[in-house]
């Protein structure tokens, strides 16, 4: 299926696999690429000299384009989008941030970027920047997202921009990736989907939860990290929402998130700041990141204490995959849909 967007990135179908962090790994990445997709890698947990090694993995396991996905306010964000930039990744994914030197410097080897965007402001923002395409994420999507739904999110962007949109929010399938070309999108980019397929290195628990879980057991809360976002309404997640972190388990996350990123104190803390509302918001993003890394690979004992982000439409989604399988089918679906809209339309 050819849109402006596969034709932008060079790939065969107009799916992105959602730069989501301590689940698009590289073998998740990489199958997405083999299967005609993008494939993008979260950088936000990881270390410049990681990212090296990383990079080389992806490119070991696919001679597709495929890209990296940075946060440009967290801790390591530009160093390791420098990194991605020296390797010559062909893509560039960035978000909370003004990404116009990272656009300017990424062209400059012939690479493209993505800006992740949830408003009207923000997209046109990045256009004058110079930014290839936009992924839109509406108030459906898993984590954090804008405030409007994807249904009047995308085409209210559509309208204002002249550059491809990669609509996110609410997608697992062939209905869905028919809707966003309708709405205005040239493609559609999927997290919870991909995050529950056979590629997926998240542990098989944390599966069955996406997998039994309803379009009703997901909640928005600006108390879990510090920003907006949708997480699976588990009982640790809803008493995280509704409580305070305290002292000693926000000192006790933010060491562990130091040694994983090897970064002092002092650039934690500033990196908090800057994209938080106060210390206590920076405490509850120390927490959560915590709590995912750990969670998604070894799940606790109680299945409820779990917090991770989790889209609405996870209610729609019922068996394990692989990636390549998603995508075949989505594309397939989508054309009969097309073609049977077609057919149905009384000239």
């Amino acid at each position: 299926m050819k849109t402006r967007m596969t034709e932008v990135f060079g790939i065969k179908h107009p799916i992105m696999l959602a730069g989501m962090a301590f689940v698009s790994l590289p073998k998740l990445v990489a199958a997405v690429c083999n299967a005609g997709g993008l494939g993008m890698f979260n950088s936000v947990a990881n270390t410049p000299d990681q990212m090296k090694d990383i990079i080389k993995e992806i490119k070991s396991l696919t001679d597709k384009p495929f890209g990296i996905n940075v946060t440009l306010l967290f801790p390591n964000a530009r160093e390791n989008a420098e990194v991605a930039m020296e390797e010559k990744v062909p893509i560039i994914n960035y978000a909370l941030g003004k990404g116009d030197w990272l656009i300017k410097a990424v062209h400059e080897y012939g690479g493209k970027v993505i800006a992740t965007v949830a408003t009207e402001r923000h997209a046109r923002r990045a256009e004058l920047d110079g930014a290839d395409a936009l992924a839109v994420t509406g108030l459906d999507a898993a984590a954090h997202g804008g405030e409007p739904t994807t249904l009047v999110l995308v085409p209210l962007i559509a309208s204002k921009v002249n550059i491809p949109i990669i609509a996110a929010g609410g997608f697992c399938d062939g209905k869905g990736l028919a809707a966003a070309l309708a709405l205005g999108a040239d493609g559609i980019s999927m997290g919870t989907r991909f995050m529950l397929t056979q590629e997926s290195q998240v542990h098989m628990k944390i599966k069955e939860i996406g997998l039994n879980a309803t379009a009703e057991d997901t909640f928005r809360s600006d108390k879990i990290d510090g920003l907006p976002g949708r997480f699976w309404a588990s009982k640790g997640a809803l008493e995280m929402a509704q409580g305070k972190v305290s002292v000693t388990q926000a000192a006790s996350s933010a060491w562990k998130i130091k040694k994983m990123l090897d970064v002092p104190f002092f650039k934690l803390f500033v990196s908090g700041l800057r994209q938080q509302k106060g210390v206590q918001d920076l405490a509850r993003q120390a927490v959560s990141i915590d709590f995912l890394r750990q969670h998604l690979y070894e799940p606790a004992e109680d299945i409820n204490s779990v917090i991770m982000p989790l889209g609405q439409v996870t209610g729609r989604i019922n068996d394990v995959p692989t990636a390549q399988e998603v995508i075949e089918r989505t594309v397939t679906e989508a054309e009969g849909i097309i073609k049977r809209l077609r057919e149905k339309v009384i000239s």
